[in-house]
């Protein structure tokens, strides 16, 4: 049983690091702790790992965040892959910064990458991990934002999202995409609920 998980962001240094680049950001974590390396791949960057009997794919998209889908569809269909072994993660400036949320199916919103996924594969069914950056910006400035770097101490409260992502993604590729959301969305709901 094979699963894609692909990292939503833009190549290119000057995209490094950004809010926009959270995707990247979660499988770049997730293939170090695997000791992985990523290769250049058709549409994306890729590696791959076992876990307890599943395949694990990572993606990372070379055709800039608004041709995220043409990365999508090409592997999907490289590995016959079906769309509920797939997860997407990006960023989402509508989740306050620090915080995370796994959804099973949904429309992009404001995401233009998301969205050309939903536009190509012609389905909204399919798993992302939405990681919170926040909207912590003026009227007109949503683009700067979003492609503006973290602050020190953001990175230091976007770190655990980043972190816990390794384990969404083992736990939706051995347990599914309704208890990692039982599992992960509880639990993050009762953190802050502690910090209230």
């Amino acid at each position: 049983m094979k699963y894609l998980i692909v990292g939503l962001g833009n190549i290119g240094n000057e995209y490094s690091h950004t809010r926009h680049n959270i995707g990247f950001a979660a499988v770049d974590y997730i293939a170090q702790q695997q000791n992985l390396v990523f290769e250049s791949d058709r549409y994306a960057y890729t590696c791959s790992f076992k876990y307890k009997g599943k395949t694990i794919i990572l993606a990372k998209p070379t055709t800039y965040m608004n041709l995220s889908g043409k990365a999508v569809r090409y592997h999907l269909d490289k590995h016959k892959i079906p769309l509920s072994n797939l997860m997407v993660i990006a960023d989402d400036k509508d989740i306050p910064l620090g915080t995370f949320k796994i959804k099973s199916k949904g429309t992009g919103g404001s995401h233009n990458g998301i969205n050309h996924i939903v536009t190509i594969l012609n389905s909204i069914n399919f798993a992302r991990l939405r990681i919170g950056i926040g909207n912590d910006f003026a009227k007109g400035y949503q683009v700067d934002f979003v492609l503006g770097r973290f602050e020190t101490n953001e990175i230091e409260q976007i770190k655990p999202c980043i972190e816990e992502s390794y384990e969404i993604v083992k736990d939706f590729a051995t347990q599914g995409i309704d208890r990692t959301m039982n599992l992960h969305n509880r639990k993050k709901q009762n953190q802050e609920k502690k910090v209230d």
